[in-house]
């Protein structure tokens, strides 16, 4: 008679079941922590700063609403346009000066400088001022940069200039100096660290075949870096985005940006309206963003 198999390979057949299941369910137990942390302090508190975006307000409390009368004053008013469009021309320049700075620090640091200890230790002393709180180095700008600074005396003292220049401390120079200052490290950082993988042979291949310093610079060194610069961006943008206090100290109130006016609303208590602000500055850096990874795709080029 044959031999009823069944009964031995059905537990065979279970364990596979198990070891399958397992398998499975793995990638998701290891992103469960993950998973759990995002929700509660990123998703949470999005969905609550949308909900109370559409709340109505009086001068003394939050009333539960919906209603579109913040979005509507934030798409009307001319002031609000006015702040975004002086917010994206912060971005622009401190995005324009930190990429040049970046960059040129990068290369400089990745093939001009051959000791790889000599690498570290210059690049460490670059990371050495941001050991500081932002607001410490901001404030150490106004003796330097004011009327009677350390700068004006001394171009008053050398027959440059005749009279104390203005223009250096509470202005838009002063700001954006600032923003550089503060966020240049994080445009060198990943430009650096993009570079020092290029493979040297490359570069030796473009000069073998008659190429110069800058068309080896422009078409071999440039285009392997654009994930570096990509993620810098993402780094600047969303900073100077989102600061204020660098407006607020820096400009001696004469500028304005999107997050001093979030923060003067808080300081109102004008909620309602500074979550709608809160959420249209999120879009418009999602955008920003998004097309920076459309013009880079940052997990193709790693």
């Amino acid at each position: 008679m044959p031999r009823d198999t069944s009964s031995a390979t059905e537990p065979v057949r279970r364990r596979r079941a198990v070891g399958s299941l397992r398998q499975s369910l793995l990638p998701i137990l290891q992103a469960l922590p993950l998973g759990l942390i995002l929700s509660v302090f990123l998703l949470v508190p999005m969905i609550v700063l949308i909900v109370v975006s559409f709340f109505d307000y009086t001068s003394v409390q939050i009333v539960p609403a919906f209603i579109l009368t913040n979005y509507h004053d934030v798409f009307t008013s001319s002031v609000t346009w006015e702040t975004y469009l002086n917010t994206l021309r912060y971005t622009a320049i401190v995005w324009a000066v930190t990429a040049v700075l970046g960059f040129t620090v990068a290369y400089v640091l990745a093939f001009e400088i051959r000791s790889k200890t000599t690498q570290m230790v210059l690049f460490l002393v670059c990371t050495v001022p941001f050991l500081t709180s932002n607001i410490i180095r901001m404030i150490s700008w106004i003796p330097f940069l004011g009327r009677e600074g350390l700068l004006n005396r001394t171009l008053l003292a050398l027959g440059l200039i005749h009279k104390p220049l203005e223009f250096l401390l509470f202005s838009d120079f002063a700001v954006v100096l600032a923003y550089v200052h503060l966020y240049v490290l994080f445009m060198v950082t990943p430009i650096f660290n993009t570079m020092m993988r290029i493979d040297r042979r490359l570069l030796e291949a473009a000069l073998d075949n008659g190429a110069g310093w800058w068309t080896t610079v422009t078409q071999v060194i440039l285009p392997l870096s654009k994930s570096g610069i990509a993620i810098g961006s993402i780094f600047v943008v969303t900073m100077v985005m989102g600061d204020f206090i660098t407006v607020r100290l820096m400009s001696g109130g004469q500028s304005a940006s999107v997050g001093l006016m979030i923060s003067n609303q808080i300081g109102l208590l004008q909620y309602p309206a500074a979550c709608a602000n809160a959420v249209v500055l999120l879009a418009v850096v999602l955008l920003m963003i998004a097309g920076i990874l459309r013009i880079v795709d940052i997990r193709k080029e790693l």
